[in-house]
């Protein structure tokens, strides 16, 4: 749960951009394009069926390119010369059968910056993890928390999505740390439509000595699921806190 809680507060408090600073994307295009807004880039892009049609459909992150956003680090402070605070935004869309597309869900809130103004040091959690993918009608998200300098720990968060009653719904949370110098892992893997969480302490990738893992299974309290299009960090959080009381 301790690793739960920093990764989900980390990924989302790097991004600091207000939700009325972010341009108005269009509900229908005849091309992928036509949903990308002016000054913006394509940085990642997954196809697969997520509504269950037998039509590939779209995930994509963009990121906005406005220089004014790309800044300098601060004189002594570890980490790169310029940190890019470009904001980004997930935009996925269903294909229809006449080959257009439609906007099928947005978030701004949930998706990381390049780098973090705060925590110069860390990696792009988007771009050093699997990031976004779809596999077999589910969009899956993962960030990974790991750190050039300042920092021995390494977290990988994985948010799974199915499209159901409408929108996406957060459906299942895996989670993984591990300690770079004491080799100690933790991990659990969350389904919240079983209401089922299993958790593995005691790992350790370093030695098979200590290597002595411990495999723990408990129900999770029932809740209403989180929409994709609404997650942000305060609604993450409660649901979060609300689960593992």
């Amino acid at each position: 749960m301790k690793s739960t809680i920093i990764v989900v507060m980390l990924i989302i408090s790097m991004n600091s951009f207000a939700q009325d600073e972010y341009p108005i994307i269009p509900k229908t295009g005849p091309s992928m394009e036509s949903f990308i807004p002016k000054g913006w880039k394509v940085i990642m892009q997954r196809a697969g069926d997520l509504n269950k049609d037998g039509l590939a459909d779209e995930a994509m992150v963009i990121q906005n390119t406005d220089l004014k956003n790309i800044i300098a680090n601060e004189e002594g402070r570890m980490g790169g010369d310029t940190l890019d605070i470009n904001p980004r935004m997930l935009i996925v869309l269903f294909k229809t059968s006449g080959g257009s597309y439609a906007l099928a869900a947005k978030n701004v809130a949930f998706i990381p910056e390049q780098n973090d103004n705060e925590r110069p040091c860390l990696l792009d959690p988007l771009l050093e993890s699997d990031g976004i993918t779809i596999n077999k009608g589910l969009l899956k998200i993962q960030y990974k928390d790991f750190y050039s300098c300042g920092a021995w720990e390494v977290y990988v968060a994985d948010y799974t999505f199915r499209y159901q009653n409408q929108k996406f719904e957060l459906i299942g949370y895996d989670d993984y740390s591990m300690h770079r110098a004491s080799g100690e892992e933790f991990s659990s893997s969350t389904n919240f439509s079983t209401f089922k969480q299993k958790s593995i302490s005691g790992g350790n990738v370093f030695s098979e000595e200590k290597n002595k893992p411990k495999k723990v299974w408990k129900r999770i309290k029932p809740v209403k699921l989180l929409d994709l299009e609404r997650l942000t960090e305060d609604v993450l959080n409660a649901f979060l806190v609300e689960i593992w009381k």
